[in-house]
């Protein structure tokens, strides 16, 4: 990757986290923590990967991606905003009556499926690679998926069905932060070796640092050229990435943000981005 891309893309990075801190301190609720780990990866996909265009939202050869960790919406709104899909402003509409929703809502240009329930946007994912396959598009379907999310038993019946389909066209991303609601993976359910378990559902498996942008790039472009069987990149990240006090802590999952700590954030964020 260039190194004059690779700083423009930090700098969005950046910009997308403040995003993210603007908008949940201004609603006074939602998931800073999960919305900063999986920032790299979206700024990635979006400004430097992806075969989209803001003009033109519905050209049926797009690349689609979907959010399955729907709590981590002000990460994919604030990157949306930045890439021009609506005003940057909108992010002081988050959790409000007719703003952004909560979690992403087809009424917001650029999203694609709506994401509420965990484990709900994988499997529409792959409706989505099956039709682009049937249709002869030469479109990819990125997702990207919590580690919290895969205690839902329905990734584990995609993942099963995804290979059987020969989906190359799907590209799976977890975001790998170990951290969940109210613990540590760990603690809460143990997950295991990753890569075996996708291995055994005959999956190409990835991994990667899912804040290092080059890292990023030579597992997506490998994905993408992956032939008779879908990909999934276990990207390892930090929860809370970007603000020092919230990094690795299961207590800013969804906590408001306060003054104090508003201030902090952005002064961090602010500084990342001049460095």
């Amino acid at each position: 990757m260039d190194a004059v891309i690779r700083k423009q893309l930090k700098i969005r990075a950046c910009k997308a986290r403040m995003g993210i801190i603007e908008g949940v301190f201004n609603a006074k609720s939602g998931h800073p923590g999960g919305s900063l780990s999986c920032v790299d990866i979206l700024t990635y996909l979006y400004f430097d990967h992806m075969n989209i265009d803001p003009q033109d939202p519905k050209n049926e050869d797009r690349d689609r991606f979907v959010l399955s960790k729907g709590h981590a919406a002000p990460a994919l709104y604030s990157v949306l905003a930045l890439r021009g899909f609506f005003p940057v402003e909108d992010m002081m509409t988050l959790r409000r009556m007719g703003g952004l929703a909560g979690h992403p809502s087809m009424h917001t240009p650029g999203v694609e499926m709506p994401g509420g329930p965990l484990g709900q946007g994988f499997p529409a994912a792959q409706g989505m690679a099956m039709a682009l396959k049937l249709n002869g598009s030469p479109a990819k379907v990125y997702a990207v998926l919590g580690d919290g999310e895969l205690d839902e038993g329905v990734i584990w019946e995609t993942a099963m069905s995804a290979p059987k389909f020969k989906l190359d066209n799907l590209i799976a991303i977890v975001d790998y932060n170990k951290v969940q609601l109210d613990g540590t993976t760990d603690e809460v359910m143990p997950l295991g070796d990753l890569s075996a378990k996708w291995e055994a559902f005959g999956w190409t498996v990835l991994e990667c640092d899912g804040h290092d942008l080059e890292a990023l790039d030579f597992c997506i472009s490998v994905a993408d050229g992956a032939v008779g069987a879908p990909t999934v990149i276990i990207a390892n990240t930090v929860k809370g990435k970007g603000v020092s006090f919230m990094e690795g802590k299961s207590a800013w999952h969804g906590k408001a943000i306060d003054d104090e700590s508003f201030a902090k954030a952005m002064e961090e964020l602010g500084g990342a981005v001049n460095a």
